[in-house]
């Protein structure tokens, strides 16, 4: 196996959670290089890391040949358009772009300099959704009618990273939380048919978004209705699916990010795993019309799929499961 040399455009939250810790432990990736500007923080957890004080000196590296853009969302277009240029690969944190537009215009880019565009959405690989693929795969609840997903939080004041609280582009819960939602939507029932939403601001002095609901429509008339909120003291179930001949209610219990904010290694035996007595209920009649009501344990959660599956893409050119066509019509619900 040749791991893939990366580099890390920030180390802020998301450098240091949900990416580091796997570009360090994964076996198909070495974790080469930083941007840090300002604190050489990348350094004390990782010493053999490489730190760059400019964006031009990083991507004047050949020995790069993958850049990971963990940076604020409206800078994804611009960043994601040099590394290209620089003749490297590029994963992009979710949302990709602000725009169908400038997403095509990546796209177009990686063709004529024959590189990838990958776009990073982790929670395809949560546990509670993955269960929930299981159960609806299963066919314990007949044809599927409606499906609900919630992301809550409880933030009743204005946070302190200004690029997530100031109107700029793709600022705001709808582009933070909602993308995950409807990708996970999209990753399950494929492309929308119609859709409609509603999203406002309820904190006091709030600039963006801090609610957000959409329904969107699939096809064999599957209803999806994703909402998220800021303020939500007693979160609800985050997965409900009612079909023709049974219902899953799971609670949102992805146990990853809480662990990996803990310091836990992603090689750890424990890594993954959701607290006891977070199963999901599943209650379906039988063949026999019988009602059955079973508890559903969840699978051990696996960001780290995304990692082994973009190795394989470039490694191997193996189709990355996140597709590209998928992410157009995540951006088209998005705006």
């Amino acid at each position: 196996m040749k791991p893939i040399i990366t580099a890390l455009l920030a180390y802020g939250m998301s450098g240091k959670v949900f990416h580091a810790p796997f570009l360090a432990t994964n076996k198909g990736f070495d974790f080469y290089a930083v941007l840090e500007r300002n604190e050489l923080k990348a350094h004390v957890e990782y010493p053999n890391v490489k730190s760059f004080a400019t964006l031009d000196a990083l991507l004047s590296d050949d020995t790069i040949e993958l850049v990971v853009i963990n940076t604020p969302n409206n800078t994804h277009f611009e960043l994601a358009q040099r590394v290209l240029e620089s003749g490297k690969h590029v994963l992009i944190e979710k949302p990709a772009t602000t725009t169908v537009e400038e997403f095509n215009s990546l796209l177009e880019l990686a063709t004529k300099v024959n590189r990838n565009v990958f776009i990073y959405h982790n929670r395809r690989w949560s546990s509670d959704i993955m269960a929930a693929k299981n159960v609806i795969e299963s066919g314990k609840l007949g044809e599927i009618i409606e499906m609900h997903l919630r992301f809550d939080r409880y933030r009743p004041t204005i946070g302190p990273k200004a690029f997530k609280e100031t109107p700029l582009p793709s600022s705001g819960i709808w582009y933070d939380l909602g993308s995950h939602l409807i990708d996970q939507a999209i990753s399950i029932f494929g492309k929308p048919v119609a859709h409609y939403g509603y999203k406002n601001r309820y904190r006091e002095h709030s600039q963006v978004a801090d609610f957000a609901f959409m329904h969107i429509q699939f096809a064999n008339k599957v209803n999806v209705f994703i909402t998220t909120s800021m303020l939500v003291t007693d979160a609800q179930a985050g997965i409900v699916i009612h079909g023709t001949k049974g219902s899953f209610v799971k609670e949102f219990c992805d146990e990853q990010e809480n662990q990996l904010v803990a310091g836990m290694s992603p090689l750890d035996a424990t890594f993954g795993k959701e607290k006891l007595n977070k199963e999901g209920k599943l209650t379906y009649y039988n063949d026999q019309n019988e009602c059955i009501i079973e508890k559903i344990p969840s699978l051990k959660g696996n960001f780290n799929g995304l990692f082994d599956e973009l190795y394989e893409a470039i490694r191997n050119n193996k189709p990355f499961p996140i597709d590209n066509e998928q992410i157009k019509e995540q951006l088209k619900l998005l705006v």
